[in-house]
């Protein structure tokens, strides 16, 4: 299976974490989903077919939810190993 993955650091407003991991956890791209301590309240693994997906899921989808304030994306250049590295490998 070819396709995208990019790992998704959320910033989220405090009192709204638990409402916006239950909204992320409903989405089809939402591949993995962490609560985490550090820089960022969540870290997501998101999948995709294309960079457009992946786009029009960041643009309209992860930053409307609500509690969301922003986001940083790494894109998966290649995978060794995890659960899914089938869709890193080109």
């Amino acid at each position: 299976m070819e396709g995208l993955l990019v790992f998704v650091g959320i910033f989220v407003e405090s009192p709204n974490l638990d409402d916006v991991i239950q909204a992320l956890s409903q989405f089809p791209n939402v591949e993995e989903l962490y609560e985490v301590t550090g820089e960022f309240d969540i870290v997501a693994l998101i999948s995709a077919s294309s960079i457009e997906e992946f786009s029009y899921f960041l643009k309209n989808k992860l930053l409307k939810t609500k509690g969301v304030t922003s986001t940083v994306t790494s894109v998966v250049l290649k995978a060794y190993e995890g659960p899914i590295p089938q869709l890193g490998k080109r």
